[in-house]
């Protein structure tokens, strides 16, 4: 049962992070209007399963005054809500405070910081770690998303290398940090490691209207089909997509539609990203936006 909703506010960010599992960057297209959030949160209600809303992007502080305005809203029709960000905007412990206190003002349940090498290196000072400081002065809950620069180590007493540091090798990471790292046969990826396609609790929405089940991987549009509809009619077996990875993984979806691999891939992610690539012309409903894909819309 569905009970969380992010929505991917912009694809736009201050940043371009090798590890971006959408690829943002600065001057990305792709954000909403309060109108069209007012639009989702009365779908969200008729659909009645969704307790929490999130505002992440790309950087969804980029845009404050609609992020502001969103969560206002979604508070008022009852959903718990949070934010994702990469912080930039803490520039002293003053100014986190200044940015933090309206959204502490609306009850803000969560601040979710990214705070790791790939963003500001190993800063004592950070602008993560001050508006992590302004939060705990604002009673406002927080978390920290951490993903290092991967690492290839090997274990005392065992040959098989291990890969550290949490990158998820789809988006961007397949570009910038696959060099060197070790590889398995494609055909040992035979399930998802990460999402609940059958019965996604959480998912992602664009402002193009798809939900993101996966980062690229669209239950279906909402623009074309309202979400209260679209989500209630979900059928995994019958997603082209979906159905695949179901069955057998990143291997099944390569076996299925008769895509070449190549002789190894770092992580399920890597083959699954890789054949979802060489299938974005096929299934442009199922696999989008092309913006997620390195490719231009």
């Amino acid at each position: 049962m569905l009970t969380v909703l992010h929505f991917l506010l912009t694809y736009n960010c201050n940043f371009e992070c090798d590890h971006c599992f959408v690829y943002s960057r600065p001057g990305a297209k792709g954000t909403f209007t309060i109108a069209q959030i007012r639009d989702v949160l009365a779908e969200l209600v008729r659909l009645g399963t969704v307790d929490t809303v999130y505002f992440e992007g790309g950087e969804p502080a980029l845009y404050y005054a609609t992020m502001l305005e969103a969560i206002r809203l979604a508070r008022e029709m009852g959903f718990k809500t949070g934010i994702v960000t990469n912080a930039y905007w803490a520039t002293s412990d003053e100014d986190a405070e200044l940015w933090l206190r309206p959204l502490a003002d609306l009850g803000l349940s969560n601040i979710s910081v990214s705070d790791d090498d790939l963003h500001y290196g190993e800063g004592q000072d950070t602008p993560p770690k001050r508006a992590l400081r302004a939060a705990q002065r604002l009673g406002i809950p927080s978390s920290v998303l951490a993903t290092m620069k991967p690492v290839v180590k090997v274990a005392a007493g065992n040959s098989i290398p291990e890969i550290c540091g949490g990158v998820m090798f789809r988006g961007r990471a397949v570009e910038k940090l696959s060099a060197g790292m070790p590889r398995r046969s494609w055909r040992e990826f035979t399930k998802c490691p990460y999402e609940d396609l059958r019965a996604p609790k959480r998912v992602h929405l664009d402002v193009y209207g798809h939900m993101h089940l996966c980062q690229g991987i669209s239950m279906g549009c909402i623009w074309e089909t309202p979400l209260s509809r679209l989500v209630r009619e979900y059928d995994p077996d019958a997603h082209p997509i979906c159905g695949p990875l179901l069955r057998g993984g990143p291997a099944a979806l390569a076996q299925e539609f008769d895509v070449p691999c190549e002789k190894g891939y770092i992580d399920a992610c890597h083959l699954c990203f890789a054949v979802r690539l060489a299938l974005v012309d096929r299934f442009p409903e199922f696999l989008a936006p092309r913006q997620v894909y390195g490719l231009e819309e």
